[in-house]
């Protein structure tokens, strides 16, 4: 059944028209499909690629995948220009099956107003690549040229490079089983195989022996991911490099079973020059991006959700500069319940973090704040976060949320003291400025340990 999966996904790559186009939109922007609309604030979508895209939604509402498409998409309707589809939370590409590729970019924000599209690529990649979402081995983004391309022609040079440097270094070989019926005897005969076969034939031998090949499983898996980037690729550049390094396996199978293949690859020492490329083909071959997306609305979707990014990036900062301070960090702890009698009601927080006899708990919102007397910082954070301090017994609770202009007027961290000790902290991370924004947090949280 899976190979069916497998064999149906990848004709419905087979058939992408050579002429993609390319949506670039952000978060909270819309499609639509009529031309009225691009007058407006939306994108325009040709129809058949925004029925298509439509499917796509409907194909991955619920179900047992645990997707709700209004997590990552939404279709609703306006008069005079009909249905719309807005972006939502998850961002990456979109590959419909005729061809048109939609790009979601995040909503970041400079010091003066929302990003361009290179600067918030810039800085969705090195959120990737902090958190590990991204292999790589030395992340450089000067010669990418992100003002040109997609985030995901970017991965896919990033896939060529290392590639590339695994060919240089030449691809490794190891015995493998062969059996057949051969006109030289070799190894060991298959006695039942060599009588069924050869009773008329006694100049053939049917034979097991071991063979010297390049036909292992990583190299099946790699060769497969050129032929599936092939497809879907639409920088010229990327095709052109692509076709190269496919000539660089012309002596390698394809893999018939990507799922199966992969059970067959253990990464050790024997194969180390091989981890970062085969990181590289699950990315692109079992489509790891956190949520399985499913259906025939959309021939290839690679899909980050960025709440989820937002958070890892602000856990492994911190897990980095803390650990120095003897400080333990926690992520997505499930210590504690919001009933101990009976046990029922698990809390997760993003972040806990304990020392010195003190504990401090995170909790990072993928959230726009307003400039309102309130932020705009919901009820149910609010709750949530009295309820954390409570129960893990923390001297102050942090909600982390992305900064934007409108926010300038703020210069240190919002707190909210309800009286019966529990102190909330309203923080902001400024991602054009990287790393620096969350070390202020940690600088301000330490200061709360001490």
């Amino acid at each position: 059944m899976k190979s069916r999966l497998i064999e149906s996904r990848k004709t419905r790559i087979s058939d992408i028209s050579q002429q993609k186009k390319i949506v670039t939109l952000k978060e909270y922007e819309g499609l639509c499909k009529h031309t009225d609309g691009k007058g407006l604030v939306y994108q325009y979508l040709n129809e058949h690629a925004f029925d298509q895209l439509e499917q796509f939604i409907l194909e991955n509402k619920g179900g047992d995948q645990g997707t709700d498409a209004l997590e990552f998409l939404s279709v609703t309707s306006r008069r005079g220009i009909g249905k719309l589809i807005s972006a939502k939370n998850y961002v990456g590409i979109i590959t419909m099956a005729q061809g048109t590729q939609v790009e979601i970019l995040p909503k970041v924000f400079d010091q003066n107003n929302e990003s361009s599209d290179e600067e918030t690529k810039r800085i969705f990649l090195h959120m990737l690549s902090v958190t590990g979402e991204i292999p790589y081995k030395i992340f450089r983004q000067s010669g990418l040229h992100t003002e040109r391309h997609t985030i995901f022609d970017i991965f896919i040079r990033m896939f060529i490079n290392e590639a590339n440097r695994l060919v240089k270094h030449g691809l490794k070989s190891n015995y493998v089983v062969h059996q057949g019926n051969e006109q030289f005897l070799k190894g060991k005969l298959q006695f039942t195989e060599h009588i069924k076969h050869n009773a008329a034939h006694t100049e053939r031998f049917y034979i097991q022996y071991d063979l010297f090949s390049v036909n292992r499983p990583e190299n099946s898996l790699i060769k497969s991911t050129i032929e599936l980037l092939l497809k879907i690729s639409a920088g010229s550049r990327n095709k052109k490099d692509l076709h190269i390094l496919l000539n660089s396996f012309d002596q390698v199978e394809s893999s018939l079973n990507w799922k199966l293949d992969w059970s067959s690859v253990t990464m050790d020492r024997s194969n180390k020059e091989y981890r970062t490329i085969m990181e590289w083909c699950r990315v692109f071959l079992l489509g790891h991006s956190f949520t399985p997306f499913r259906g025939d609305g959309a021939a290839y979707a690679l899909l980050f959700p960025m709440e989820k990014i937002f958070e890892r990036y602000v856990a492994v900062l911190l897990r980095k500069s803390l650990a120095p301070e003897g400080l333990k960090v926690r992520t997505q702890d499930q210590s504690q319940h919001l009933f101990q009698s009976p046990s029922r009601f698990n809390l997760r927080p993003d972040i806990v973090v304990e020392g010195n006899g003190k504990v401090v708990v995170l909790d990072t919102k993928w959230k726009l704040l307003t400039s309102r007397p309130d932020y705009g910082i919901s009820q149910a954070d609010m709750y949530q976060a009295y309820v954390y301090a409570k129960k893990y017994g923390a001297r102050t609770v942090y909600l982390l949320y992305p900064w934007h202009p409108g926010l300038s007027r703020i210069n240190e961290p919002v707190v909210y003291d309800s009286g019966d000790g529990v102190n909330v902290k309203i923080g902001f991370i400024d991602l054009s400025l990287g790393k620096e924004s969350v070390y202020k947090i940690i600088e301000s949280m330490l200061e709360t340990m001490k």
